[in-house]
């Protein structure tokens, strides 16, 4: 799903129910909007019942773009001219000259539920041969007639808590699939997405667990929600998302919270507010920065060209020098940029050297980050390494919980990892990504290597009777 709605250039319409044999057809969709309002209602009304209308028609066409509900269910259009589940489109009709003229001045404005983000699922009839709880076309007439405006009318029939929003973008149709499949390892904002839709569609389906929080890192715990998310919906149960889970999670996201209907839960903003720049670059910020920063400073190990980096999360002319260092290792373009082709090819390379490590723990032996964060719910032979470090740790600093290495990561190791980050100064989040796993690394690294005594040196106290 998009993050926001736009006004598509143009629409592809089935001429007919969807699992008709009939041809589809793409028309300009302002264009698709003036043959629909005349298909709908008569050019003598007042001019305040046919903008009514003609925003009701614009809200309904964009709520079945923006949600894909037909593209997401596999279908090659995005709407259907059957009045039993969407608008009359008359193929190759003449239009109304007032009805044109109205659309081209209001064709990039649509209603939305405020405090919602998607179009308004403008559910519209007749009023007389067919009656629904949306907006009556003649019913809006007679409302024209008693001197209500186009907004009066609407919120007559919706609510008084819509706005119309005015001037939206105009863009052609992009499907909001991934470009690659999501797995382990993945983070941006389609990962926090899918994160997203599945702890809502958890509420209705308990056996699917949740991922908290919904951050944009895919986890093992993102994994084995989206593993049971699979099976709970007849899907392959692999705990990657490629295009048919993509699909499948939307659709059961829009129906959950009846995105399609009147009555929708709604989609907030901050639901779809971007957390990740599309590309990382000179002058970004952020746990994706030292994430980055870090693959690449544990690479700089291995490729002598690439250099050492800090941790700073701050991409800086030294971040950028290291970027086109492993770009040119790579063979991509050296433009300093962390698109999704580099940032594939440093995590690639990364984690192919960390699988040749053996995640198990040994005394006094440092293993690099995983390569997947780990919270609530994670279980893995890096939970248990985890939880080793954190146990011995605990025994110098009383403020840590002392944990089992299960390799479960539960409320026990929940909190011993936020009383370390709280102890050396990191973000209290309770997530072991790369800065975290490093500094605590570190931190057993030092305590182990400070405690070991050489051949013949005292330990600081007297040993005997």
């Amino acid at each position: 799903m998009p993050n926001q709605p736009y006004i598509p250039e143009f629409i592809t319409v089935h001429l007919g129910p969807p699992d008709s044999a009939a041809p589809n057809v793409t028309v300009r969709f302002a264009d698709y909007i003036a043959n629909v309002a005349s298909s709908e209602v008569f050019p003598t009304w007042p001019e305040s019942a046919l903008r009514a209308n003609i925003y009701a028609q614009i809200s309904f066409a964009l709520n079945r773009i923006y949600t894909e509900y037909y593209r997401s269910r596999g279908y090659d259009f995005d709407i259907t001219n059957s009045i039993a589940i969407d608008q009359s489109f008359v193929n190759g009709r003449d239009v109304f000259e007032n009805v044109q003229s109205i659309v081209n001045e209001i064709f990039n404005e649509y209603v939305r539920r405020q405090g919602n983000v998607e179009p308004l699922f403008a559910q519209y009839c007749d009023g007389i041969e067919v009656v629904c709880d949306g907006l009556s076309q003649w019913g809006s007439l007679e409302l024209a007639n008693q001197g209500y405006s186009p907004y009066d009318i609407l919120t007559y029939y919706y609510g008084s808590d819509i706005d119309i929003i005015t001037d939206a973008p105009v863009r052609g149709i992009t499907a909001s699939v991934p470009s690659y499949p999501l797995q382990l390892g993945s983070t941006g904002d389609e990962v926090r997405s899918a994160q997203i839709r599945l702890n809502r569609i958890s509420a209705n389906f308990p056996a699917i667990p949740k991922i908290n929080p919904p951050f944009g890192f895919f986890t093992d715990e993102t994994a084995a929600a989206v593993r049971k998310f699979q099976e709970v919906f007849g899907l392959t149960p692999d705990g990657i998302i490629g295009r048919a889970t993509w699909y499948k999670l939307q659709n059961i996201y829009n129906s959950v919270k009846r995105i399609n209907a009147l009555n929708s839960e709604g989609i907030t903003l901050e639901e779809v507010t971007q957390q990740f720049p599309g590309n990382l670059s000179e002058g970004s910020r952020g746990i994706g920065v030292t994430t980055l920063q870090y693959y690449l400073d544990y690479l700089s190990e291995f490729y002598d060209t690439i250099p050492s980096l800090d941790m700073d999360g701050v991409f800086g002319s030294s971040t950028r020098d290291a970027v086109i260092a492993a770009q040119n290792v790579f063979g991509l373009t050296p433009d300093g940029v962390v698109g999704e082709n580099t940032w594939r090819a440093i995590y690639n390379a990364y984690i192919g050297i960390v699988r040749t490590i053996p995640l198990v723990y040994r005394e006094g032996n440092i293993i690099p980050f995983p390569g997947v964060f780990l919270n609530i719910g994670s279980e893995s032979d890096a939970v248990r390494v985890l939880q080793e470090y954190l146990s011995y740790i605990s025994d110098f600093y009383s403020e840590i919980p002392d944990v089992n290495p299960t390799g479960y990561f539960g409320e026990r190791t929940q909190e011993s990892v936020i009383a370390f980050q709280e102890l050396f100064g990191l973000p209290a989040t309770g997530t072991v990504g790369p800065v975290a796993w490093d500094r605590i690394a570190d931190v057993y690294s030092d305590l182990y290597n400070g405690s070991q005594l050489r051949e013949g040196q005292f330990p600081g106290y007297n040993v005997g009777g």
